[in-house]
């Protein structure tokens, strides 16, 4: 009997992610797995306070339908952020979206046929995989070193094949949390530059910097090659599931095609909203706070690790953003020590998630931005019994 499903859903699974948090609901389990940002820095009365001016100033405006580009204030905004990174950005290059994982699946549509090819890091987001995965691409996986993605590499799969899109995560990497250095982002655009090839630089994480130097995002290096997402979710609540995708105007007419197909335009009232409070509040300070914060989780992190792991388990150092990356020996699968993790009622993510091709088997992901201090220290105490076990 022939199937009443499209064929694509044979080859899109179910978030790992997801299914792991499942597990996770349990208060007495201790969650490295979760991508969260720590709710306690959720700005709960100035986001009730913006709500509460947009409405009594704007209300039926604000309830209204909408344009797709998004409310113009507040790509106007982002623009003028961009501007104080160095990058001249119009706001007619901003579309509002459904958080910044939209801005991948547009792209999907704009770009991808059934079999084109995707470069990605190895590893990768999960759910890029996921949503690029919705449009049966090939995926091609270019090795990820400490600096970022092995620009050799990265030129022999272009030699090698036709390449619709380039995907990277170029500050503080989900899953690995490691950074794209300067001279690594010059070598992969002088790969990239005459090649008809977009970069997508998916950027989420670039406010969270808490060591070490700033670097420029890749249009910096690639100008129009470069198709740049952002987010408000890691500083203003999630919850609103507000983002942004920033190309060239060829690109975003083609983008607003795509979005006036999906949802007409993302939440009007929360764009309203989120702007109030920008204007309204002193973003920077509330940044400083965060990092602060994620500094002192992230050293807590790396401290009981070297203390609690044992000898041979490898592990990043993140100067920002929401994790680190744990690689085991050999032979170590992490999935079976997730079996084991359970049982100390601590959790994280198996690395193998994160990559389109396979391997990854003896790698996890932990997130330290949702935990305070102490938990993190019990939690990996826990979670390096159950790794000396597999070891003895």
């Amino acid at each position: 009997m022939d199937s009443q499903f499209a064929d694509r859903m044979s080859s899109v699974h179910k978030s790992f992610i997801r299914e792991i948090l499942k597990v996770t609901e349990d208060p007495s389990i201790i969650s490295f797995a979760g991508g969260l940002p720590n709710p306690r820095f959720f700005p709960v009365s100035e986001v009730a306070e913006a709500a509460q001016k947009v409405l009594g100033e704007c209300g039926y405006a604000a309830l209204q339908y909408a344009t797709t580009e998004g409310h113009p204030p507040l790509r106007e905004y982002i623009a003028k952020r961009y501007a104080e990174k160095g990058l001249t950005v119009s706001p007619e290059e901003i579309l509002i979206t459904t958080g910044s994982q939209q801005g991948l699946d547009l792209a999907g549509k704009v770009f991808l046929n059934k079999g084109d090819r995707v470069i990605v890091e190895r590893p990768t987001y999960l759910a890029a995989i996921q949503s690029f995965g919705m449009f049966e691409p090939q995926f091609l996986s270019v090795p990820l070193h400490h600096d970022g993605m092995d620009a050799d590499a990265l030129d022999r799969a272009l030699s090698e094949h036709q390449v619709k899109l380039v995907y990277a995560v170029t500050n503080f990497q989900n899953p690995t949390g490691i950074t794209y250095s300067h001279s690594k982002r010059q070598e992969i655009a002088d790969v990239l530059k005459d090649r008809n090839v977009a970069l997508i630089d998916d950027n989420p994480y670039s406010d969270l910097r808490f060591m070490g130097e700033e670097v420029a995002p890749m249009k910096a290096f690639l100008g129009d090659q470069a198709i740049m997402l952002g987010s408000f979710s890691k500083l203003v609540p999630p919850g609103f599931r507000l983002g942004w995708i920033c190309a060239r105007e060829e690109i975003m007419e083609k983008l607003i095609v795509a979005k006036q197909a999906a949802d007409l335009h993302s939440s009007y009232f929360a764009q309203r909203v989120v702007h109030q409070y920008l204007v309204d509040n002193d973003i920077n300070g509330h940044i400083e706070k965060i990092r602060a914060a994620y500094r002192r989780q992230r050293d807590t992190m790396v401290e009981a690790i070297e203390e609690s792991f044992p000898a041979g388990v490898e592990h990043t150092r993140p100067e920002g953003g929401m994790f680190l990356w744990v690689t085991l020996p050999e032979g170590i699968s992490s999935l079976e020590l997730f079996g084991r993790a359970i049982k100390e009622n601590v959790a994280f993510v198996p690395g193998q998630a994160f990559f389109a091709n396979g391997g990854g088997e003896n790698t996890m992901r932990l997130n330290f931005s949702n935990s305070d201090e102490e938990r993190i220290v019990e939690g990996i105490a826990r979670l390096g019994r159950a790794i000396k076990s597999m070891m003895s």
